[in-house]
């Protein structure tokens, strides 16, 4: 019968001499670094690691072995990879400057998406305090371009709402523009119903709404209503807008009860959101790299190859330098196939040693890695 305290005792002491070993090879792996600094050789090396691995996973004598050997290895490679990072790895803040505050006036153009009234137009007066110049566009591209051309100095634009999630266009806008995100601001949102004056409830046939985010948020209302049907029409002021110019009285719209009054709208149902706790969080972008002195925030993008433990072996720079990551979305990279970009929010400000660790070891593993801003999160 086998004896488990003596098994244990020479298990502890099979570990005391991996740790011993480990150590050396940690060693070793510094003396590579300084070798690479003096070089520039990258210290990733896909091909060398590939060959390395098979060479270790063959020698393997027992064959449910093989797949942990290269588990195993995998990993001592790893560690000895974000050592070597740590050891060469920048202090710079890739070329994103710290500033006070960001200064603005009532001459400061911003741009924002949607017509007068708009919950983003909210959130722009909200966050820089009504002291600016909006400027309305009639798509999120638009406030991008604005901001990338430099007709705004600043945009505004939704990103997550809180009971229906991720707007997937603005990721892939960040994606393909050089705008930073700069901050961030939320927007408690209460839908109404609205219709042009005179026009009551059972008159209503068809109802805009903004992206379908907005009528996914009100979708439980609707459902009560089959007879009316609903349609994407632009921004939640915007169709408020259009109802009015249209003048129909079977048609009405999903807006908010600022644009519903501003337009001197019909109230027809207040609060038709399915949670009464619903909000959305809207982006502040810049055309400059920059981020406010107690930013705490770091979002970042990259594409990776498509094998097996890819994103993994990403996240694990993260774990490595106890950084917590607080979201993470996926979308399609345009003209690839089933490949996708990674959208990661991480906790830490661009200026500190572990999240440059953490970025300067992604860059250099990852395919397209791109810094997307530094900001203060709202809480």
């Amino acid at each position: 019968m086998i004896d488990l305290q003596e098994s244990r005792k020479k298990i502890d002491e099979v570990d005391q001499k991996l740790l011993e070993l480990f150590e050396y090879r940690m060693q070793l792996a510094q003396d590579i670094a300084a070798y690479k600094r003096t070089t520039g050789k990258a210290v990733y090396d896909p091909d060398r690691e590939k060959e390395k691995l098979a060479a270790l996973e063959a020698m393997a004598k027992e064959e449910q072995n093989k797949k942990a050997v290269a588990a195993f290895f995998s990993q001592i490679m790893s560690l000895g990879r974000r050592l070597q990072y740590s050891l060469l790895g920048t202090r710079d803040c890739f070329g994103f400057q710290e500033v006070d505050k960001i200064h603005t006036d009532s001459n400061t153009k911003i741009a924002y998406y949607g017509e007068k009234g708009s919950y983003t137009e909210q959130a722009m007066q909200e966050y820089f305090n009504k002291e600016v110049t909006g400027i309305s566009m009639g798509t999120f591209a638009e406030v991008m371009q604005a901001v990338k051309e430099g007709q705004a100095e600043y945009g505004v634009l939704p990103i997550e709402n809180s009971s229906t999630g991720s707007l997937s266009d603005i990721y892939d806008l960040l994606a393909e523009y050089n705008n930073t995100i700069i901050g961030e601001h939320v927007v408690k949102v209460e839908h109404c119903l609205w219709g042009i004056p005179g026009a009551r409830l059972s008159d209503i046939t068809k109802v805009y709404s903004s992206h379908r985010q907005g009528l996914l948020q009100c979708s439980d209302f609707l459902k009560q209503y089959p007879n009316i049907r609903p349609v994407e029409g632009g921004s939640t002021a915007g169709c408020a807008k259009r109802i009015l110019e249209e003048g129909d009285i079977t048609q009405a719209a999903i807006a908010s009860r600022i644009a519903g009054e501003y337009y001197g709208l019909q109230l027809l149902q207040d609060s038709i959101h399915k949670e009464a706790n619903n909000a959305t969080r809207f982006i502040i972008i810049s055309n400059l790299k920059m981020y406010q002195k107690g930013a705490d925030s770091t979002s970042i993008c990259f594409e990776l190859p498509h094998k097996t433990g890819s994103l993994y072996h990403m996240l694990s720079h993260l774990i490595y330098n106890n950084i917590n990551m607080t979201r993470i979305e996926s979308r399609p990279v345009p003209d690839k196939a089933f490949e996708y970009r990674f959208f990661i929010d991480l906790e830490g400000c661009i200026n500190q040693p572990v999240i440059q660790n953490a970025l300067y070891s992604i860059k250099e593993e990852a395919m397209n890695m791109k810094i997307l801003g530094c900001f203060l999160p709202v809480r």
